[in-house]
């Protein structure tokens, strides 16, 4: 089994921030972020990691920000050690596969989701008001189904770090009118690109979660993209609408939490060899379908 990298060190090198499962540093007027093995579930981050995963969430980011660069500039300066500052050359055994250098952006207080299929918090809204973020779908439909067209379902977080739903009109408030346009638009064009792709290699894209920020005056797409932390991938092959679907992610890692009934307070519970083993399974298949 490869090593778990849980956290980093990079000596002289200015660290920004530890999230849930990614270190962010400065260098050099850049951004160095690495992507670590922590997993989160609940919103808490588990004692024990998936090993690789940090890898496959980078590399999958990697391969859909350079097919997506004609529609819109992504915050990407280089993801290759030997092109990074020379203060990082002697990191390069934490560095390889797991990191990105990029520019720095403000982030729009706006996570721009689009959903192709009802799922998640989307269809539990659907059950209760027949709507997602306010848009109205047509009755009748099931958990899971596929919508005639893609819908923007953007969100923000609170002080917590939740996400909470919002309507189309709270991001134009948010951020204004014209740029409100404009990310529903690359968002939408983005999706439907990507569903087209994934199909071919026998993958659903059910729902997927963007971030953008200002660069130079200009707006850039940040963050991770289409990977298994921001996104549903579900097999074609097993897609049965009417029932929740089997996702290439971490629902093992739920899925076993609630079984044993843990109460989603910290600390959290350390996950058996078969759950982390099965997961890491997971995100290692989906890379592979996806990038080859």
């Amino acid at each position: 089994m490869p090593n778990i990298v849980m956290e980093t060190a990079l000596d002289g090198v200015r660290l920004l921030k530890r999230g849930k499962v990614r270190d962010i540093y400065e260098v050099d007027g850049y951004l160095l972020m690495i992507a670590t093995d922590r997993v989160s579930a609940f919103d808490v981050v588990l004692p024990n990691g998936i090993p690789d995963k940090g890898r496959v969430l980078t590399q999958i980011s990697i391969y859909w920000f350079n097919l997506m660069r004609e529609m819109v500039e992504n915050h990407i300066v280089a993801t290759d050690v030997d092109d990074y500052p020379k203060a990082l050359h002697g990191y390069r055994d934490i560095l390889e596969g797991r990191s990105m250098l990029v520019k720095k952006a403000r982030p729009l207080p706006v996570e721009c989701i689009v959903r192709g299929y009802l799922s998640g918090s989307g269809w539990k809204e659907y059950t209760q008001s027949g709507t997602v973020c306010g848009i109205g779908l047509p009755e009748g439909l099931v958990e899971s189904a596929r919508l005639d067209e893609p819908i923007f379902t953007p969100s923000t977080k609170a002080e917590e770090g939740h996400d909470i739903n919002i309507r189309y009109e709270e991001v134009e408030r948010l951020v204004g009118r014209e740029m409100a346009g404009r990310l529903r638009d690359i968002s939408l064009m983005i999706y439907k690109k990507a569903r087209e792709i994934a199909e071919a290699k026998g993958i659903i894209i059910a729902d997927t979660k963007m971030e953008f920020g200002i660069c130079d005056d200009r707006l850039i797409l940040i963050d991770e993209l289409l990977t298994p932390d921001s996104s549903r991938f579900w097999a074609m092959k097993d897609y049965e609408p009417g029932r929740p679907q089997d996702s290439y992610d971490k629902q093992i890692v739920r899925d076993y939490l609630l079984s044993i009934r843990w109460d989603k307070r910290p600390p959290a519970p350390r996950l058996p060899a078969e759950v982390v083993n099965k997961t890491a399974q997971r995100y290692r298949e989906i890379m592979e379908i996806l990038t080859g």
